[in-house]
């Protein structure tokens, strides 16, 4: 098969698809790889070590999308569309529920595409998985960061000092990034609290962090009084495929401290908090009702080497497999592989996608 690893044109994006031994290793099987010139910089690989890996070099995005498999790691920008054609496999983060416009060009197109936050095995979503963790933990250093009163925070330190309470962080959802980012906010020495539905899920958070993490179960009325004491807000909601759920109001955020904190780690899918929207890492935050927001849409990008390393050992056991077999044999042979498939021959054939965007569901013939 021809795999393409274009360079990624999202704001701030430093990470690449494959690193050289991905590269390597789909070399080495048989297949053929096109790599756009300059794709690794940003993640610290040069060139020189993919074309050592046996990759082809080209300067030309067109060229590298005349692949059979584009794989990406953020979704297509508008300047990408023109390379869609009915014949091509694009396997990427597509959060296509947060950016409408690019589902519709992707129906028109036919192009085939997975998205990795789709991507299930037996409950678990492992190509997001990766991505989340560094997510999580960067909210809480970011978040940090801002509360400074020279960055427009209350001057708040979150770890606070003896003598001194320290910061309280409250986290809305305790999966992956929830979890993750209670872990580095406890280490930093904050008061915790993590706001979940799933009693079981809650369960496991108590007995696995620190005693400083606290767990409440998720109602307005409880975010609500949270908001009011809170310095460091933390959105880690997602429903896979969907709208992230709007779970603080403008008028709810009204109640949180002048220079509170929130990072909205949902903000790829719309964000769980109304007055989010999507920021860059060149300009990452902006102020409304007196709070801080932190709403970059790809924060792992911040660390791309750890980020692109980690995302390489998720995705690469699935692009081998579609390489290998051809995607609608992989599907088979990997039922959740077949979760990803977000659009097929023009159709969403992802159930919570299609509500989201107000399109008729299509059966995933391969689920």
């Amino acid at each position: 098969m021809n795999i393409g690893i274009p360079v990624e044109r999202k704001s701030g994006e430093n990470r690449v698809a494959c690193t050289p031994s991905g590269v390597r290793n789909l070399v080495s099987a048989g297949h053929r790889v096109v790599v756009e010139a300059g794709a690794g910089i940003g993640s610290g690989f040069s060139d020189d070590k993919y074309r050592r890996a046996g990759a082809q070099l080209t300067a030309s995005a067109e060229k590298v999308w005349k692949s059979d498999m584009v794989v990406k790691v953020k979704e297509p920008l508008e300047e990408e569309c023109r390379f869609f054609r009915e014949d091509l496999t694009l396997f990427t983060f597509l959060h296509l529920a947060g950016v409408p416009d690019l589902a519709e060009k992707l129906l028109d197109s036919g192009v085939t595409a997975l998205a990795y936050e789709t991507v299930e095995d037996n409950g678990r979503r492992p190509l997001l998985a990766p991505m989340s963790e560094i997510a999580g933990k960067m909210s809480v250093l970011m978040g940090a960061y801002y509360l400074s009163r020279h960055h427009g925070g209350n001057g708040k330190l979150i770890g606070g000092v003896p003598g001194v309470l320290p910061g309280r962080v409250a986290i809305l959802g305790g999966g992956l990034a929830g979890m993750h980012a209670a872990k580095v906010a406890a280490a930093l020495g904050a008061d915790v609290t993590v706001l979940e539905v799933d009693q079981e899920r809650m369960r496991y958070l108590e007995t696995s962090l620190p005693s400083q993490v606290h767990t409440l179960y998720s109602t307005e009325q409880h975010i609500e009084e949270q908001l009011e004491m809170v310095d460091l807000l933390i959105g880690a909601v997602l429903v896979p495929g969907a709208v992230a759920p709007k779970l603080v109001s403008r008028s709810m955020l009204k109640k949180m401290k002048p220079g509170a904190v929130l990072v909205d780690i949902a903000v790829d899918q719309g964000g769980c908090i109304e007055t989010t929207r999507p920021t860059t890492h060149e300009s990452p935050v902006f102020v409304d009702e007196g709070v801080v927001h932190y709403c970059v849409a790809n924060m792992p990008a911040a660390y791309p080497q750890t980020s692109t390393e980690a995302l390489t050992g998720a995705t690469l056991p699935y692009v081998r497999r579609i390489a290998d077999l051809g995607l609608e044999s992989a599907m088979v042979m990997m039922p959740g592989l077949s979760s990803g498939l977000n659009i097929w021959n023009g159709k969403v054939t992802h159930e919570a996608l299609a509500r989201s965007l107000g399109k008729p569901f299509h059966e995933n013939p391969f689920a």
